[in-house]
């Protein structure tokens, strides 16, 4: 197909060189500003989902549970104390 293009452009290398850049530059603009905004609400990008594994919504929680924002391990264990050697 470029084979197709490069043959089908006319002037010598340099011509078809510049006009294949501004070729694709079009083409570039063109699905940039029209097709993929059109595309975009029929494409499931933002249509996110996630659950906890049994079926419910990860920010569901259990009373007495830690909240959603909260790990369930504690973050304080793996830190050791600075040394007096320094």
């Amino acid at each position: 197909m470029y084979a197709w293009i490069w043959r089908k452009l006319p002037g010598g290398v340099w011509s078809k060189l510049s006009f294949s850049l501004v070729l694709a530059a079009a083409i570039g603009t063109l699905l940039w500003y029209v097709i993929f905004p059109w595309a975009t609400p029929l494409l499931p990008f933002d249509d996110v989902q996630v659950e906890a594994g049994n079926g419910e919504d990860a920010g569901s929680t259990v009373p007495g549970d830690e909240g959603p924002d909260e790990p369930p391990y504690d973050t304080t264990t793996n830190q050791p104390k600075p040394s007096p050697s320094r």
